[in-house]
């Protein structure tokens, strides 16, 4: 650490004129250092950077994102900074609350967030990412250094929004991060949103399996993993551990284990779109990419689909394929081996899409489902919860947590209840609920 601000009281924000005292060194990194930065009535974060990093580029670059509305989940620059008697600059942005961890935090399992935190994370990411796109400007550095998540609810923050460029130019800044950054970038074409989808599903794989999708035997049997290592494994001959016509880089037992364990237990649809990410996208950046919006799809889908295994409450994942056609389930609990049982599941078009949520006992409905439309993905104040009985603990029920009726028929011949807020709709089999603009049928 240099401690470029350790002699300074404070700095001024160059659009503002605001007065940040300094605070606490928060950590630092190639390109600078970040301190707590005060107001009266507010803590943000300074970024400083080190002379060598504070260029007419990187300043001209954050003048240009200051300007820009801030796209949900990052922590956007806000304004730039200045210090009486020291050269350079810094900008300040939001800070992020504590509760916030890292994704080293989960690579080295010192949190143990459930599959449904982590899905909810991943949805949000691929929300964000598409959000930045949408806009036309690249990330640059996806990697595990930029992203926290919430473990509790997969809330997620992104920050060192300093690399943020308009898309598809270069400016000489980094390309990106070892191991996360695509093929072509690794082999000298500068960063696009075609490799930040690549850099999105390499995040996603390591937050889901704990292990890099491209590192199996062949990084097992490199005693040196320098340079020229490196461009080969993840530039020039990348290949992935699962691709299904190639098993030269299966991962190692013993040393790899992680990604076999839980490759095993994710549906099919998931396991279909890191594979053609990891294969046919290592050689074409344009079409062979996965999208963002196709990731928020299938996030969103095998997040309604978990339910719990009956005898060791383990997260488990809803395979249609596993059903037989007298409809039973032939399908275990991944942890503890014991037959699995379905409970009741909501179905329902929103979208022209079909969609199915499994109605466990802690399941939560929010505008992503009963709404839809420019609500979908919107995960916040829920609108619907099961829950128990309060007289009878062997009927539950889908409790209106919002502000508008919903219209409940027990079975089709049956006349319409009216559910008011606060109050509950049966879980019966053959129900239909009429949630305003969607509609939804409860089915076992």
């Amino acid at each position: 650490m240099q401690y470029v601000l350790t002699n300074v009281a404070t700095v001024t924000g160059n659009s503002s004129g605001e007065s940040y005292k300094i605070g606490r060194l928060l950590g630092g990194g190639g390109q600078g250092e970040v301190y707590v930065a005060s107001t009266a009535d507010r803590d943000y974060a300074l970024k400083w950077y080190f002379p060598e990093s504070a260029t007419t580029v990187q300043r001209c670059a954050l003048e240009r994102l200051v300007e820009l509305p801030p796209p949900p989940g990052f922590l956007w620059p806000l304004e730039l900074a200045s210090a009486a008697g020291v050269q350079g600059f810094g900008y300040l942005m939001p800070l992020r609350p504590a509760h916030f961890k890292s994704l080293f935090d989960l690579m080295k399992r010192r949190i143990e967030p459930t599959f449904r935190s982590l899905f909810t994370a991943g949805l949000a990411l691929a929300d964000s990412y598409w959000q930045l796109h949408s806009k036309g400007l690249c990330y640059c550095d996806i990697s595990f250094g930029n992203v926290f998540f919430d473990p509790a609810n997969g809330d997620v923050l992104i920050c060192d929004n300093d690399n943020v460029t308009i898309d598809h130019t270069t400016d000489g800044r980094v390309p990106g991060t070892p191991r996360f950054m695509a093929p072509e970038v690794v082999l000298g074409a500068p960063p696009s949103s075609d490799s930040d989808r690549f850099s999105l599903a390499v995040l996603l794989f390591y937050m889901l399996h704990v292990h890099h999708p491209l590192e199996g035997a062949r990084e097992q049997a490199i005693h040196c993993l320098d340079m020229p290592a490196l461009r080969q494994l993840f530039g020039e001959e990348p290949i992935f551990i699962f691709d299904p016509e190639n098993a030269a880089n299966r991962p190692v037992p013993g040393t790899q284990d992680n990604a076999g364990i839980y490759w095993k237990i994710y549906p099919q649809s998931l396991k279909a779109l890191f594979t053609r990410v990891f294969t046919r996208g290592l050689r074409d950046p344009r079409d062979g990419r996965v999208r963002e919006t196709e990731w928020r799809d299938e996030l969103a889908r095998v997040r309604d689909g978990i339910f719990y295994c009956p005898g060791c409450a383990s997260e488990n994942f809803y395979q249609p394929e596993a059903i037989d056609p007298a409809g039973k389930l032939g399908q275990s609990c991944w942890s503890c081996g014991n037959p699995l049982r379905l409970p009741l599941r909501l179905r329902y078009q929103a979208d022209k899409v079909s969609h199915v949520v499994l109605l466990n006992h802690d399941t939560r409905l929010y505008p992503h489902h009963l709404i839809g439309g420019s609500q979908r993905f919107v995960f916040g104040t829920p609108l619907a919860e099961v829950t128990r009985h309060p007289s009878d603990a062997t009927l539950w029920g889908l409790k209106n947590l919002s502000t508008v009726p919903w219209y409940f028929t027990a079975r089709e011949g049956d006349g319409t209840v009216e559910v008011p807020p606060g109050k509950a709709a049966s879980l019966l089999d053959g129900a239909r609920i009429a949630f305003g603009p969607v509609v939804g049928e409860i089915r076992a």
